[in-house]
């Protein structure tokens, strides 16, 4: 039986070259009439990092950071689903559902995993950038994506990236 794809998921740390993976969710979404969703997920601040602010900043000033940090995000995302739908939807029909943008903050393929379980993602789709190719090189070197197929029981797609 080929699956039927409604809500697709697709995680992204923004990286310049992370598009063909775009490209890919929203041919799938294109093709099942799918609902895509653009994730990115900030990790939280160290234990360390949140000390040192807290020495130069008040509660209100790294609320407030924060809060610009994360609309900057959700901007840079809505300016590359458009730039894509203008780049390349030209001519073309567009996706039946527009795709959403969602920052959430987190250990990213904890947070991905549960995202994707609140959308009830039929699929994720993430890119993942190889650093070594030796066999012993991938498995001390994790990623992002190898820690979201071993815990996540979906469907995923994971996309070479350059």
């Amino acid at each position: 039986m080929i699956p039927q794809f409604n809500n697709i998921l697709y995680a992204s740390d923004l990286g310049e070259s992370a598009r063909p993976a775009f490209t890919l969710a929203a041919k799938e979404a294109f093709k099942h009439e799918a609902q895509l969703t653009f994730l990115n997920v900030v990790e939280p601040a160290s234990g360390a990092a949140e000390a040192l602010l807290d020495g130069y900043l008040s509660d209100v000033d790294l609320h407030s950071m924060r809060s610009q940090g994360i609309a900057k995000i959700r901007d840079l995302m809505d300016q590359r689903i458009r730039q894509f739908y203008n780049e390349e939807l030209q001519n073309r029909l567009p996706l039946k559902h527009y795709p959403l943008a969602r920052v959430e903050e987190g250990p990213a393929a904890e947070t991905i995993i549960e995202v994707a379980e609140e959308l009830n993602a039929d699929l994720i789709v993430m890119g993942t950038r190889t650093r070594t190719h030796s066999a012993l090189g991938r498995f001390f070197v994790g990623s992002t994506a190898q820690s979201v197929l071993q815990l996540c029981d979906r469907p995923m797609m994971i996309v070479p990236l350059k």
